[in-house]
Parts: C-alpha cells; structure tokens; sequence
C-alpha cells in the first residue's frame, strides 16, 4: 500500500511538471526511477495512464481520472501534516492528565487553572482515580504519581516535590483521648487506616533528633480506601490517620486538623509526573509539565515540604 500511494505521488508529480526529467529533478530521484514508479503502477491497475512521445505527454481516459485521485489524496495528505505540526507545536487537541481524585482537587486544577483559561483551542481531561491509569491504553500524556522511587526505563519521569506522610486528627479527639507522646502510644488509640498501599498497618517512624527508629503495626476497626473519607472521620474526631501532607495541608493551616507526633517523621514520597517515552514530546505536553512545576516549586509547608531537586 505505501509502495502504491509514493507511486501515486511520483504519478501526480509527472502530470504537473508534463516531463518523466522534470519529475525526477522535484523530487530527488533519477529519471529511470520514476519510470519504473509510472510502470509498476500501470501494471498493478492495468490501465495505461499516460501516453508517451519524444515530444510530449498526454493523459489517457483513465489517467485523468486518475490524476484527480492523486491530488486529492495528496492535499489530503498535507492537510495530515498540517493537522500534526500544529497538535506537535501549538497548544490545540487533546490533552489527557491522570491522578488521584485528591490532588486532582486540590492541586492539579489549581495549578493549571490560569493555564487552561488561556489556552482555549486545548480539550483537557482529567482522569481522577486512586488506581494507576495505563498511560498507553488511556492515552494518558501525563500523570501525577506519588511513589518512592520510579525506575522504569519505558516512562520519562520528571519529579515534582517531597512530600511526607503525617499523622493527624482533630483537636476535639486529641483533648478527650490520652497523650501521645510516643509512636507505641497509638497502641491505644483508635487508627483511620487507609488501605490504598501493602502494609498499611504498619506505621515506621524515625526520630528527627535522635535517629532512633521504631516499627509498629496499628490494626484497627476503621478502613478506607479513601482519603477524602479518612480525612472525614478525623475531622469527626474519630480517629488518627496517615496521610499525605499535600491531601492535608489546608486543614493543618486552618487548625481543623493538627499533626500527631510532629517530632518522629514516616517515609517520604516523591510527586512524579510520568510521560510515555517519545522522541519528541508535543509542545502541550512541556508546557503543562512547566505550568505543574511552577506550581509545586512555589507550594508553601515548612519543613514538612521541599521542592524536589
């Protein structure tokens, strides 16, 4: 087929210069070349296309008919090309942005708000889910994932900030329960686990003096997959939870929530946004990327948040 539609091209070239030489010197090849194009092509439909004399060409029936075929896939092909210059360098088309529900709430949309506003002839989508999205089969550009460390040499994968896990509850739960002034001392209370990852009973801490370290493991008669509905249960008092300091950070701000042993800290994360590997990214692409990342380098938090390196 692609053998085919260059021959259609050699073909359309020919009639428009009324010369095999003409043709040839267009587009780069030898005279003999395009003969053979012309002939293979008269072969595969078997129709004569042109007729040839030492002084002039002349179309056939056919050929004419034929000609008008070319240039309409011809044009139909630049109009291609066109179409993908401008969805490779301009911000137009589609734009698909995957995440968890919450920074997508609060983060995501923000970050991009002003961007989006400017930016009309671009459709986004945002895809908010806790479960990773497969960014070939959802056609995801990209996607914000909070993970320890992405290794996989088939994503380009650029971070975005640190971000820490803390715990938290309300005040009203923090004054009528006993003191915690120790990671053992969650023993006795009641946990707001969220099962979104393995292991997540247990809770390791280390000391931001000391270094010392502690393992435990909290079970609990509260889960959720949820963070938006753990966050919900603290807030009714009901409990302590782990949760990420960027899916809290408001409620530590306005007091609604406090952090609970705010001298042992738990394992960071680091903010990604994960792009499938191209040789060349569309420009949509790189200007979202630099809009996320103005947005998260400039994301107050003291020493619970630093923008990743």
């Amino acid at each position: 087929m692609l053998d085919q539609l260059r021959a259609m091209g050699v073909f359309a070239c020919v009639v428009e210069k009324n010369s095999f030489s003409g043709a040839a010197r267009e587009l780069g090849i030898t005279t003999s070349a395009v003969s053979q194009q012309i002939r293979s092509l008269e072969q595969d439909m078997e129709v004569i296309l042109l007729h040839r004399s030492t002084r002039k060409l002349s179309l056939t029936e056919a050929g004419q008919a034929f000609f008008h075929s070319c240039q309409e896939m011809l044009s139909a092909a630049e109009r291609g090309k066109i179409r993908i210059n401008e969805l490779r360098d301009d911000l137009v088309g589609d734009l698909r942005i995957a995440s968890t529900p919450e920074l997508c709430e609060n983060h995501v949309i923000p970050a991009l708000s002003h961007w989006m506003s400017a930016h009309r002839g671009l459709a986004v989508h945002l895809e908010a889910d806790n479960q990773y999205i497969d960014l070939i089969d959802g056609r995801i550009d990209i996607a914000l994932r909070m993970s320890s460390n992405i290794d996989d040499q088939q994503f380009h994968v650029v971070p975005l900030a640190h971000v820490e896990q803390v715990l938290v509850a309300a005040p009203s739960y923090i004054n009528q329960t006993p003191h915690i002034s120790s990671p053992e001392d969650l023993l006795n209370h009641d946990m707001v686990h969220i099962n979104l990852v393995k292991n997540y009973q247990k809770l390791n801490f280390e000391h931001v003096v000391t270094k010392d370290h502690v393992n435990i493991e909290l079970n609990s008669r509260f889960t959720t997959n949820n963070v938006q509905v753990a966050k919900t249960m603290c807030l009714q008092g009901h409990g302590v939870a782990k949760i990420l300091y960027l899916d809290i950070q408001k409620d530590l701000l306005n007091g609604s929530l406090v952090e609970v042993l705010p001298e042992w800290r738990l394992p960071s994360f680091t903010l990604y946004a994960v792009m499938s590997k191209r040789d060349q990214q569309p420009t949509k692409i790189h200007r979202c990327l630099d809009a996320l990342k103005q947005y998260f380098s400039q994301l107050p938090g003291g020493r619970i948040y630093q923008e990743a390196s």
